[in-house]
């Protein structure tokens, strides 16, 4: 394995001396660390500290001294870009209440926070600050819409804090910090030599030149899969609608619009895939397309034919792969989605299939949050309760790679 790198952001709160025993031990573990203060942190440490720890040159501002951008359009060389690119892991430690709301709101002003907007690397908060600091609903509201986004979050704990407080607020134990961080190292390596395609958002299906029907899925739980597969080292494509929203990380894409063009496209490519997530919602019927605009001043009657279902034909293209379907349903007990996902996979050549119920508030489509049910094969289930799309991405991938034991 490479050696990795961790940038460690170091914003202004008390417990920045922390990150000095964090930087020792994880140079133990020949982790390349390179360091970022704000202007904050420089008051608690000491930059010098830092960079004799850490070996490298601890960055600081975004315009140094002397700075000339004739020299930057000469060379091409951005310094927070250049850092953001060779990051396997961004740390930001301790997190303040500051830094949250900046990285929360899209607020880039300092060398730091260009940083991490540059960076493809997943990132790791871990918060600091005082009880009410915490407890404050805007806070609260911007871990949440970070977590949402795919942010990981470690912290805090409770204890006695540096403003004499008792309670909720203070960083978590340096070693609990680095497992977490030797953790999502490690899980970088986990899909590696994988070739995963995946299916996401909703085909349209036309009813002349002008018009077609289509469904309101966005894309976005196909979109996680896909990103989560990406962040585990997957050689990842994506066979993504048009109309779908689009990954955050350099991931390789087809698009697609209707069921057919779908169709051929799973044809061409999944013979050389090992596993298929086939979440993309796909119409149920086909129409008799008619050629131009079909005129409006009359009642129009559509004929919809039944159409054959697409993950039928993705083992017929390789048998071999492992085929990972998903199924909606609408206001279905969890006993009733278990009975029929066990019905339809003992009646189809599916490996797992993930059911949810779309009629139930914040799950299903055009919504960042999502419940579901993962069926094996041979019965047995795994219920994923409601979370962002992006963290049920992350827990349904782990279960389907454990349950295949990749």
């Amino acid at each position: 394995m490479k050696q990795k790198t961790v940038v460690v952001g170091v914003s202004g709160g008390i417990a920045a001396f922390k990150v000095i025993e964090l930087i020792k031990n994880l140079k133990k573990e020949n982790i390349n660390i390179f360091v970022i203060m704000t202007k904050s942190a420089e008051a608690i440490v000491n930059p010098e500290e830092f960079q004799k720890i850490s070996g490298n040159k601890v960055y600081r501002t975004l315009f140094e001294k002397n700075f000339n951008y004739k020299t930057v359009l000469k060379n091409r060389k951005v310094d927070h870009i250049e850092l953001a690119d060779k990051a396997d892991l961004v740390i930001i430690l301790p997190a303040t209440a500051n830094i949250i709301g900046k990285i929360a709101n899209g607020i880039a002003d300092d060398f730091l926070t260009t940083t991490l907007f540059a960076t493809q690397a997943p990132v790791l908060i871990c918060p600091s600050m005082n009880i009410h600091m915490w407890e404050n609903p805007i806070v609260q509201e911007n871990i949440k819409k970070l977590q949402s986004l795919g942010y990981q979050c470690i912290g805090p704990d409770s204890g006695l804090l540096a403003c004499g407080y008792e309670g909720k607020g203070r960083l978590t134990d340096i070693s609990k910090i680095k497992k977490e961080i030797l953790a999502l190292l490690n899980k970088q390596e986990l899909l590696k030599g994988r070739r995963i395609i995946i299916t996401a958002g909703g085909t349209r299906e036309p009813i002349d030149d002008i018009r077609f029907i289509t469904n309101r899925s966005s894309g976005r739980m196909g979109i996680a899969i896909a990103e989560t597969c990406f962040l585990q080292g997957a050689d990842v494509l994506l066979l993504r609608a048009k109309n779908a929203v689009k990954p955050r990380y350099p991931i390789q894409e087809k698009t697609f619009e209707t069921a057919d063009e779908l169709a051929s496209l799973l044809k061409q490519h999944a013979p050389t895939c090992n596993i298929c997530f086939h979440t993309a919602a796909v119409s149920d019927f086909k129409i008799a397309v008619q050629e131009g605009k079909i005129p409006s001043e009359q009642a129009l009657v559509l004929q919809l034919m039944p159409r054959e279902k697409i993950y039928t034909q993705i083992k017929a293209s390789n048998p071999r792969i492992t085929l990972i379907a998903f199924k909606a349903e609408w206001k279905k007990s969890d006993k009733e989605l278990l009975e029929k996902a066990k019905r339809k996979l003992h009646n189809s050549n599916i490996d797992f299939l993930v059911v949810n119920d779309v009629g139930k508030p914040k799950q299903g489509f055009n919504v960042d949050t999502n419940a579901a049910i993962a069926v094996a094969k041979d019965g047995t289930y795994k219920k994923f309760p409601l979370q962002s799309k992006t963290q049920l991405a992350d827990r349904l991938v782990d279960y389907i790679r454990q349950s295949i034991i990749l």
